[in-house]
């Protein structure tokens, strides 16, 4: 049992795989942090190979190929996000395959970055600054402020809360539906070390690992669509307000 829970703290920990002398201090890069260069690479060069040569007369498969992911993800993320929020897509894209990405890292030998709290907590503030950024634009600061008082001002507090409730709840959703993956299969292989782990790593390192990558996208985008759905709304009240303006005066003068 000692044996398993020493494994445990080991798998825990976050390696320092170099450092850095920089100016006299030492700078420490983690495991998570090159695993993520890895990932980020990858994404780059898989970005760079799909995208070179396009042609709009004679496409190859490559490019019909990156035609078809990226339309699907469009219409993905498309969806979550809704027609206010369509220039927030690419974004919320590039987190999906980078979280997807380092969550099956595990079956090619690599320790996945989001079992790294700092790389979870991250992703959680890169998030959430969008949301609120997405809201302000939309609404401007005025009706961002005012929006804090909806539906009525006696629940300000519990509204200005949730700024930092939502980020903390993103971050622990995802660092810890990896992390408790990472413990059951340790688990699991010290009691039956054969077969059995190969499975179900196929099933933690892929099918799980790709839901929490949706889960995360999918609540930021919420929380995104949520923030702007009051922006289109004014808007279309003030035009509302143009047009019967407009048409009373006509009919006015008429």
């Amino acid at each position: 049992m000692s044996d398993i829970a020493q494994r445990l703290r080991e798998g825990l920990q976050v390696k320092t795989v170099f450092t850095l002398n920089l100016a006299g201090h030492q700078i420490p890069f983690k495991e998570s942090t090159v695993v993520s260069w890895i990932v980020m690479a990858i994404l780059i060069v898989l970005a760079i190979w799909l995208g070179h040569g396009l042609s709009v007369k004679n496409p190859s498969k490559r490019q019909l190929a990156a035609e078809v992911i990226v339309s699907k993800l469009d219409s993905l993320i498309g969806n979550m996000l809704g027609e206010n929020c369509k220039e927030y897509t690419t974004y919320m894209e590039t987190v999906l395959l980078y979280i997807g990405l380092c969550n099956i890292m595990g079956i090619f030998g690599f320790t996945p970055p989001t079992k790294d709290l700092n790389v979870t907590a991250g992703l959680a503030l890169m998030s959430i600054v969008l949301i609120e950024a997405a809201g302000i634009r939309a609404r401007k600061v005025g009706g961002w402020l005012h929006s804090f008082a909806e539906p009525v001002a006696v629940v300000t507090p519990i509204n200005i809360l949730e700024i930092g409730i939502r980020p903390l709840s993103l971050c622990m959703r995802l660092f810890g539906n990896v992390l408790g993956s990472y413990v059951i299969m340790t688990l699991i292989e010290c009691v039956v070390p054969v077969v059995v782990p190969i499975i179900l790593s196929l099933y933690f390192d892929i099918f799980d690992g790709f839901i929490q990558a949706y889960v995360f996208v999918f609540l930021t985008s919420l929380f995104i669509s949520e923030g702007c759905e009051a922006g289109p709304k004014k808007e279309k009240k003030k035009k509302a307000r143009r047009a019967k303006g407009a048409l009373t005066g006509a009919a006015a003068q008429q």
